[in-house]
């Protein structure tokens, strides 16, 4: 009998062991393609003096915003595009060239940021499963009206007035001694949301999913870290819709924003497995306030 169990579980091991790895290849071989097509389309326009004379005081700028933004993203689960684009354009750089280097680093950053958290065991995979797919095709959705048809700055007030009632909620919660987990309906609209405002508004997928998910009494460390895998997702399918529409502009931007973001990924996911809940949600509600009181500003 015990030989016959060890056969069976002789069979049924590499099966499982596959399917956890498909959590680390899946992103990593999306990755190294995106790094492949982009080398192939783009080799033209580099030469060895010019890479290397890109790494003066303006990359190191722009890797400790990379930095970070990541650390704020990866431990609290949202913020990564609105802190990013907000110190690029106070630093000067276009708003075009912020947009596009933000949505194209995304793509590298979260992939990092997925694989860390699963090594770290943050992850939710039954949540990560329904937040995928509508995420996916509510971003690439999103990035394609932008591109042709409306103007992500008349919706942005909607989205921080929303932020802002939010992170109340949050902050409330964790103000109570017993937080009472309630079922989340609808999670497929809640994503295509989610994936939707994060393109149309250049950020909003963390702010939107993992603050209405926190609000609902979730657990922050597993919150987080499924919402940050689902982003990968998210990003890759909208970076790509930019790509197709706007090209790319701003490498030194751009290679800062990965470079930073990727050194900072597993930091960050560390960190999630260290910080206890009720201040954990009390820096989610009021990071939540802070940019949504930000975007406000720039608005009226």
């Amino acid at each position: 009998m015990n030989k016959v169990l060890k056969e069976n579980s002789a069979v049924i091991k590499p099966e499982t062991t596959f399917k956890e790895r498909l959590w680390v290849i899946i992103p990593a071989s999306l990755l190294i393609g995106l790094i492949t097509v982009l080398v192939y389309n783009h080799h033209a326009e580099f030469s060895w003096d010019g890479f290397l004379g890109g790494f003066n005081q303006e990359f190191l700028i722009f890797f400790c915003i990379g930095v970070f933004a990541q650390l704020v993203d990866g431990t609290l689960g949202m913020g990564y595009g609105a802190t990013s684009t907000s110190f690029l354009l106070a630093y000067g750089i276009p708003p075009v060239i912020s947009s596009t280097g933000v949505h194209v680093a995304e793509m590298f950053t979260t992939g990092a940021s997925a694989i860390s958290h699963h090594k770290f065991g943050n992850i939710n995979k039954k949540l990560v499963r329904h937040l995928l797919i509508p995420g996916v095709l509510g971003s690439i959705a999103g990035a394609y009206l932008l591109s042709d048809v409306i103007d992500g700055d008349a919706i942005k007030p909607f989205i921080a007035v929303y932020m802002i009632a939010l992170a109340v909620i949050i902050i409330k919660k964790a103000m109570q001694k017993n937080v009472i987990k309630k079922k989340t309906k609808r999670l497929n609209i809640l994503a295509s949301f989610g994936g939707f405002m994060d393109s149309v508004g250049g950020g909003g997928w963390g702010p939107i999913v993992t603050s209405t998910l926190l609000g609902n009494g979730r657990n922050p460390r597993y919150t987080i870290g499924s919402v940050n895998a689902a982003e990968f997702a998210v990003s890759f399918a909208s970076g790509i819709t930019f790509m197709i529409f706007g090209g790319i502009q701003g490498w030194q931007v751009i290679i800062g924003l990965i470079l930073g973001g990727v050194i900072a990924a597993p930091i960050a996911a560390l960190l999630v497995n260290k910080i206890k809940r009720k201040p954990m949600m009390i820096l989610v509600g009021v990071l939540i306030i802070i940019l949504s009181l930000r975007t406000l500003s720039k608005l009226l």
